[in-house]
């Protein structure tokens, strides 16, 4: 039973701070939390990024950005990220999270699998593509958790 998902980008700003909202709402008997390969430590969501967790009814205001460390990579049951390149990153950081590490993108696609791009710095239209994504991806791994 995955009881503690930690998941990740790069900011922890715009990506993995709304989809853990998003998977603690359709799971709320997991701890689900989210920390950044890049953090911008003690940070908000990004305005753009707020605005539409906020419009889907999400809470996101005391968000502040975090640096993933091994120790949360251990303590962690499933470790979920935007790309190839940051599970990379989470094995260089730990190598034994590897095996625990999947895309957030993985039943994208009828499950060809996809992943997530950063918006951060890009239009509106970019933060809008990506929150839809991350519904989507969150709302099929709690189908499957």
């Amino acid at each position: 039973m995955f009881q503690r998902i930690l998941v990740v980008c790069i900011g922890n700003i715009c990506r993995s701070p709304v989809a853990a909202a998003m998977l603690g709402r359709a799971l709320p008997d997991r701890e689900v939390t989210s920390a950044g390969l890049g953090a911008l430590v003690d940070q908000g969501v990004d305005p753009t990024a707020r605005e539409q967790a906020e419009a889907d009814g999400l809470v996101v205001s005391e968000h502040k950005a975090r640096q993933l460390t091994p120790e949360m990579l251990q303590a962690a049951d499933l470790v979920l990220v935007m790309s190839e390149g940051q599970r990379r990153a989470v094995a260089d950081l730990s190598p034994a999270a590897l095996g625990k590490t999947m895309l957030l993108g993985r039943w994208l696609d009828d499950g060809q699998g996809r992943e997530i791009p950063d918006p951060y710095r890009k239009s509106r239209e970019a933060f809008v593509h990506v929150h839809r994504l991350l519904g989507e991806a969150t709302t099929s791994w709690a189908s499957k958790l």
